[in-house]
């Protein structure tokens, strides 16, 4: 079964994805091709994403104990572009020390 900081670093990853196509693909439809139709779509799901991004880490924080530091590591890399990348390692380690590995016979 997935930890919860698994499911936070996959949707971490999409909803940076869709802040990406936000930026590179639908504001330019807008602004260039003029079909404001691309940002309506595009915007409503990165909204929709980031809402339930910021509840799962709300979840992750009460249930693991996080730091305020740990979470607004999280929150700050969810506003800006790329930031997911840079928050993943992060996320994998804080995974993997929840977890400690399990002795071998």
């Amino acid at each position: 079964m997935a930890s919860s900081v698994s499911a936070l670093r996959v949707l971490c990853a999409v909803e940076g994805v869709s802040l990406l196509l936000l930026f590179g693909v639908a504001m330019p439809l807008k602004y260039v091709a003029g079909r404001p139709e691309a940002v309506r779509i595009v915007g409503m799901a990165h909204g929709l994403l980031w809402i339930a991004l910021c509840a799962l880490l709300l979840v992750v924080i009460v249930s693991r104990r996080w730091s305020l530091g740990r979470g607004a590591a999280v929150f700050l890399s969810s506003l800006l572009p790329f930031g997911f990348l840079a928050v993943d390692r992060r996320l994998r380690a804080w995974d993997a020390d929840s977890h400690p590995p399990t002795p071998t016979p």
